[in-house]
């Protein structure tokens, strides 16, 4: 239920603070850590700037929060058995916090949230198991944080907000969004999914798809810009799926193109596509548009057909090379990089050598490889979990030594290559500039700082794994 409280009186107590040192400044230190995908990175730059409108203060150290924030990721196991080991660690009672900021009839205490998806998903469950936590509320009512946390600390409740609703029209005021630096930029296009990939939460948690107008993602681009973005990475759980819920014909490719008339744009990005809804068209717009960078991330999830029926994936092994074939004529130099899962219900070992077949002929430049773990409300959590977690972890290495043979041979291609990065930042001595190619790849070279922001020209002299090391070259 929206805004459901307990008092802390019929719950765990508060516990006094340690630390009743006064600052001048009387607002509450907010800490933020985010876990999970790049829609969680561009909901906590919105909850940011949301804060800091209402008067929070946000910090980095999070031994100096008033209030701790864990924006979560449930999509994984691992994923959320990080956020409890975290908060678990977290004490409640070492905290900055003065009297003055709760009122006096309230204990000082460190108010503590769970937020996002894995809150979404396990609702009241993590009160049962974090007791310290103060806040489980849901990607859905993010925008309502700063009106708990006061309440919270007011009058000392535990609020669980996690109904599902669309967000309020603020949601548009793109001043709340928060940033350290605008040169490259997040833009949610749509949120929710309707696939339902058997082993996937995302849909029971982000609920189901909504587009955003398209004459607001124009308006927070040209922002974006104005503030100094050259390059920015449209965000959906499946963008080829943008626009289907206006049945006005409006659809991704239009916005793409609409979005590549914005002249003082440099670099347009975008993640995820669904392999069954990577069109033709599609692969025709990214080779046309000058701003469409020469990448995409189309996650293949299993080489198996069999598994792939399973995962109710809605493709076959077939139909995704033949998609890769028309984009590597239409786009030679293209850079592709997927997602796999290994371990899935009845996975033989069968099963498991197609998958390594088709990392084979594929040759992905990156492959965010995944053990198994079910999740709940999902259909393959109905299966039984039958692949041994010893056969997992050996297969996961095995995928894993296997795509960084591929990432390096198809790295030290690239030497000798001429290529226009865009600079991002120095090293921490400021030896080197670093930056990213439009294949996305990350490029270090000598040059002034007075490059960063810009795009120049790279000579690839040398390839590692995670990077490519290059030369200036002076124009």
């Amino acid at each position: 239920m929206e805004g459901k409280e307990q008092n802390r009186q019929e719950g765990i107590p508060l516990q006094f603070c340690k630390n009743k040192t006064k600052r001048r400044d009387k607002s509450f230190n907010v800490y933020i850590k985010t876990f999970g995908c790049q829609m969680n990175k561009y909901d906590s730059e919105i909850l940011e700037g949301l804060l800091k409108t209402r008067g929070f203060t946000l910090t980095p150290h999070i031994e100096y929060a008033d209030i701790a924030l864990f924006n979560t990721c449930s999509v994984r196991e691992h994923a959320e058995r990080r956020v409890y080991g975290q908060v678990n660690m977290l004490s409640p009672q070492i905290c900055s916090l003065g009297k003055s900021k709760r009122g006096d009839n309230y204990p000082n205490k460190r108010i503590i949230g769970v937020i996002g998806c894995m809150a979404q998903a396990h609702k009241e469950k993590i009160f049962d198991r974090l007791p310290q936590v103060d806040l489980v509320c849901g990607p859905q009512n993010l925008y309502n944080i700063p009106d708990y946390l006061e309440d919270i600390a007011k009058n000392n409740k535990r609020i669980l907000a996690v109904d599902r609703r669309e967000r309020p029209v603020d949601r548009e005021n793109f001043s709340f969004r928060n940033k350290r630096r605008y040169l490259t930029a997040y833009v949610t296009i749509m949120e929710g999914c309707n696939n339902f990939c058997s082993y996937c939460i995302v849909p029971f948690v982000r609920g189901r798809e909504v587009s955003r107008p398209p004459s607001l993602i124009i308006k927070e681009i040209e922002v974006l810009i104005k503030k100094g973005a050259k390059e920015v990475t449209l965000l959906g759980q499946n963008v080829n799926s943008y626009g289907r819920d206006f049945n006005n014909g409006y659809n991704f490719i239009q916005l793409l193109k609409d979005i590549d008339k914005m002249h003082e744009l440099r670099r347009l990005r975008f993640i995820t596509s669904h392999p069954k809804d990577a069109s033709d068209e599609m692969f025709i717009a990214m080779s046309k548009l000058p701003t469409v960078c020469e990448s995409l991330h189309l996650p293949i999830q299993s080489g198996s057909d069999k598994i792939l029926k399973s995962m109710n994936r809605k493709y076959t092994r077939e139909d995704y090379l033949r998609k890769v074939d028309i984009l590597r004529k239409l786009i030679p130099e293209v850079s592709l990089t997927t997602d796999i899962i290994v371990g899935f219900p009845n996975e033989t070992d069968e099963d498991f050598a197609e998958t390594i077949d088709i990392m084979k002929r594929v040759q992905f430049d990156t492959a965010y490889i995944f053990k198994y773990s079910p999740r709940p409300y999902t259909q393959a959590a109905r299966l039984e979990d039958n692949v041994p977690k010893k056969v997992k972890e050996e297969r996961h290495q095995e995928l894993l030594r296997l795509q960084k043979n591929i990432t390096l041979s198809n790295n030290k291609k690239l030497i000798n290559r001429k290529v226009g990065v865009l600079v991002e930042s120095a090293d921490e001595k400021g030896d080197y500039l670093i930056g990213r190619s439009r294949t996305d790849k990350v490029v270090i070279f000598k040059g002034p700082k007075e490059l960063i922001g810009k795009i120049v020209e790279v000579r690839i002299i040398d390839a590692s794994l995670a990077n490519l090391k290059g030369e200036w070259i002076r124009l």
